[in-house]
């Protein structure tokens, strides 16, 4: 049996069209924001000028808000405090909304290669691989946690 391709990628030090450039060199086919705050300082991840963007790259665009973190996780990840934001996000991911939006997240990477995007560079400190974890438990997901060029 084939696994399933799923990327994730984080934007913090690599301009958007580094990002864009690298979902299309990936074959990413659907961006899912898994941001709670679909709204960015750095230019051009902000949630209408990302989707046209992506729509211009021939890439859908999702956004399920309710797998972002909650303010309180957001805190403590800037704070260094991953254990303490898993708590928060894992505790976030019971909630009848979350999972709702994870059932969604599952199917439309199931039928389309997709790939997790959220701010932090390193998916090892932010809720993308806690994420990938829950969606594992529902199918064989080969996943490639991709990094931008800075440049």
């Amino acid at each position: 049996m084939t696994r399933i391709p799923l990327a994730t990628i984080g934007y913090e030090s690599a301009p958007q069209a580094k990002v864009i450039e690298t979902l299309k060199s990936a074959g990413v086919e659907v961006l899912i924001d898994v941001r709670a705050v679909a709204a960015s300082r750095r230019a051009g991840f902000s949630k209408g000028l990302l989707s046209a963007s992506l729509q211009d790259a021939g890439i859908a665009y999702v956004h399920l808000r309710e797998l972002g973190t909650p303010k309180e996780g957001r805190m403590a990840a800037r704070r260094g405090r991953t254990a303490e934001m898993r708590e928060i996000y894992e505790a976030h991911m019971a909630e009848p909304a979350a999972r709702l939006q994870l059932a969604q997240a599952i199917e439309i990477a199931r039928d389309r290669k997709a790939a997790l995007l959220c701010y932090e560079a390193d998916h090892r400190g932010c809720h993308r691989s806690i994420l990938v974890e829950h969606m594992l438990e529902a199918a064989d997901f080969a996943v490639e946690n991709l990094q931008p060029s800075t440049l």
